[in-house]
């Protein structure tokens, strides 16, 4: 059996890739884009409070932020934690998450909490003096996310943490005001009566062609 050494790093160092094998990162990237979608969905159909159990799916908010490219409104789903007041969240795939760099050249974004609606800006922290706890804190927000990753904070050792997490990127949002008007968290609850009708329609249908 052999184990794997690594060289000391300290929070912020720069990174052009994470600690994670490349296999498993390409298999979480696949993952985790497919349950963004879902969780987009659940969130739009007014279900995200439903959806957010630290203990198994994590704490998870929604960024709405700007294409770097484009122009256009993007939504993300991410999990988060509350610390000192203070919301934060961490890009595991580092530098190369297309959310992370619209929010590096447009830093002013919204953010879906569970219960609130917030507009905000963000400020990459990961140099931060308190990093090892600030991101035990979202590490332990995110639930079954980290342990796919390999990643158990609430057993790993600060030294262990700080190796785990390298290349990854931690995000604090400063909430600035409430947001409020269309575009918002369920915005497609309209489709709940249509699906109704739809719904009461089919079932009424065997009735009639009984008669």
């Amino acid at each position: 059996m052999t184990t794997k050494t690594t060289q000391p790093i300290t929070p912020g160092q720069e990174s052009e890739r994470t600690n994670m094998d490349p296999r498993l990162e390409k298999f979480l990237r696949r993952a985790f884009k497919a349950f963004n979608r879902f969780m987009l969905l659940m969130w739009r159909l007014g279900l995200g409070s439903w959806f957010n159990y630290p203990s198994i799916g994590g704490q998870i908010m929604v960024i709405v932020h700007v294409g770097r490219k484009t122009g256009l409104r993007r939504r993300t789903p991410v999990n988060f934690a509350v610390v000192d007041g203070e919301l934060y969240c961490t890009s595991g795939f580092g530098r190369f998450s297309d959310w992370y760099r619209n929010i590096c050249v447009q830093p002013k974004v919204e953010v879906w909490l569970p219960h609130e609606r917030w507009l905000g800006e963000v400020e990459d922290v990961t140099s931060a003096s308190n990093y090892v706890r600030l991101m035990r804190e979202v590490l332990i927000g995110s639930g079954f996310a980290a342990r796919l990753a390999g990643i158990n904070p609430r057993a790993m050792s600060d030294e262990d943490l700080i190796v785990a997490t390298y290349g990854y990127r931690l995000l604090r949002i400063r909430r600035t005001a409430a947001a409020a008007g269309p575009g918002g968290p369920a915005d497609l609850t309209w489709i709940w009566p249509l699906a109704g009708l739809i719904l009461l329609i089919w079932m009424r249908r065997p009735f009639r062609s009984r008669r």
